[in-house]
């Protein structure tokens, strides 16, 4: 590489930020924190230790952690050394780990001891390849990082990465079957957070709440976050009380939250009404398509604050933006939008033919970007399909209106074909939340010796709330019409989501689908 094009990587975002602001809270989690220069030190040591058990450059490592300030110390140091770095979620199964860390050739593991401490263990007896195992607390047989950390000398901090070498090692969800790596390299991870940062109406005084993995899609905000010398509160999962507190307590000024948690956060009134929580000004939701009646609902309680963000891990978390100043509610049906194209994103929806379609017409986004991933870890095949006539092919169906505002219907496995109609269960589960007593729907296509599908939904009712199942097939008819409203209706205690805060829809499929071809994924 010429030096002349070897800027820009991710390590040089973290030194400039030691840099530049030392003495600022840089992170924060239920037990310590640390400025930024704290980070750096622990960097800096980390970096030794790395260095003594052999790794280096090219090398890669991922963690299995809660949300804690070491997890990050891992993140940059991974970074800095040139280091390919995989998260790990720690929702995931075994299996899932065990896969990924084969698949990805991982080199060292670092597990949190005690509710970790096993899958750490069970996954180093499935994984031969793995050379290292260390832990952040005991953990015998594993090396415990937090034990020795103070015992090596800070090594001088030189930024070892390169502005397209893997930075990121990040697997996709495995909806439909065994997950995918998708090779982020540093360039996409940098270009990344500078749109955000562009894109977003952040506060002036950066405070960020992080309640979901920062291994995932929480921890994006932190890379610009570091940029600005902001600072980020780590909780280990969302409990309204204990997010209310921390945002009175630190007059927190951010966050990102999952729709199916503001859902939940918007009926706590009474948790939410014991808190100080006007500090907080600006919610980033994104992951899952969000009703606009409920999103409305939470503008009425927390003011103009949010953003919507929407990406995917092959071109990571902004492909469009639905800023602060689009949440108007004086136009209702743009709640509904994810929002318009960012700065250097091209966007295009194309029909199955790859021939781009008009306004109001549903096509499949298609995306051309720097941050664009280089292409899925040792899937030539995945690849080429991914990237097929020169563009990304996102799998989610939009349309565009006249002002250029993307409205996604669904994923294109998703969609329902009863009757000869097809219906996308989204256009369904924002017409069932928009009924007064509910509070989040899922809806998907079971099979059907007359219609071929049948659209069947799953409801959570608003606390005290009580409805009749007919009563909702028939608002669902007069908001969308009679192909639309669902044959059937289940009311469930809470919607099934995955580790990454996405309906399960695969889950709610299983019992209908079992020994058929046609089983959606």
């Amino acid at each position: 590489m010429s030096s002349l094009h070897s800027g820009g990587a991710l390590g040089s975002l973290f030194l400039n930020a030691f840099a530049r602001f030392g003495e600022r809270d840089a992170l924060g989690d239920d037990v310590k924190r640390w400025t930024y220069s704290q980070l750096a030190d622990r960097v800096a040591r980390l970096t030794t230790l790395f260095r003594s058990l052999g790794l280096k450059k090219g090398n890669a490592v991922s963690v299995l952690s809660g949300n804690r300030v070491e997890s990050w110390a891992v993140i940059a140091t991974a970074a800095i050394m040139g280091m390919r770095y995989t998260p790990l979620h720690p929702l995931a199964a075994e299996d899932d780990h065990a896969f990924i860390m084969e698949d990805a050739e991982i080199d060292a593991l670092i597990v949190e001891s005690g509710k970790f401490a096993a899958r750490g263990l069970a996954i180093r007896a499935r994984v031969p390849g793995l050379r290292h195992l260390l832990s952040f607390g005991p953990i015998e047989g594993a090396r415990d990082i937090l034990a020795e950390w103070d015992e090596h000398t800070p090594a001088d901090l030189v930024d070892d990465s390169e502005s397209d070498a893997i930075a990121w090692l990040a697997y996709t969800g495995g909806t439909t079957g065994r997950s995918k790596g998708v090779m982020l390299p540093h360039r996409s991870i940098v270009a990344m957070s500078t749109l955000l940062f562009s894109e977003w109406e952040w506060p002036s005084e950066i405070r960020y709440l992080a309640s979901t993995p920062i291994s995932h899609a929480a921890g994006v905000n932190l890379f610009p976050l570091m940029m600005r010398g902001g600072y980020a509160r780590l909780l280990n999962g969302f409990d309204a009380n204990a997010w209310c507190r921390a945002v009175e307590a630190e007059k927190l000024t951010m966050t990102l939250l999952v729709p199916t948690i503001i859902y939940g956060l918007i009926d706590a009134a009474a948790i939410r009404e014991k808190y100080d929580l006007s500090s907080m000004q600006m919610i980033i939701y994104g992951a899952a398509p969000m009703s606009p009646d409920r999103l409305m609902e939470g503008m009425k309680i927390f003011g103009q604050v949010f953003v919507q963000l929407y990406g995917q891990t092959e071109c990571p978390q902004i492909i469009t933006a639905l800023r602060k100043v689009d949440h108007d509610p004086a136009y209702p049906k743009r709640l509904g939008s994810c929002g318009r194209p960012t700065a250097t994103v091209d966007v295009r929806l194309f029909d199955a033919e790859m021939k781009e379609v008009g306004a109001n017409e549903p096509g499949e986004i298609c995306v051309r970007a720097i941050h664009v991933m280089n292409g899925y870890w040792k899937r030539p095949d995945a690849t080429e399909e991914a990237f097929r006539g020169g563009w990304l092919h996102t799998g989610d169906v939009a349309v565009r209106d006249e002002e250029g505002y993307f409205y996604i219907v669904d994923r294109t496995k998703d969609m329902i074909i009863s009757g000869g109609f097809n219906i996308y269960p989204r256009e369904v589960e924002d017409a069932l939340m928009a009924h007064e007593a509910v509070a989040s729907a899922a809806v998907i296509g079971i099979p059907d010796d007359k219609w071929g599908e049948a659209v069947k939904a799953f409801v959570v009712l608003k606390p005290g709330a009580s409805v009749e199942v007919r009563e909702l097939q028939e608002h669902v008819k007069h908001r969308r019409g009679a192909p639309w409203s669902p044959k059937s209706i289940d009311f469930l205690d809470a919607i099934p989501v995955t580790g990454l805060g996405k309906l399960d829809r695969k889950l709610l499929r299983a019992p209908y689908w079992q020994g058929r071809t046609r089983a959606v994924a």
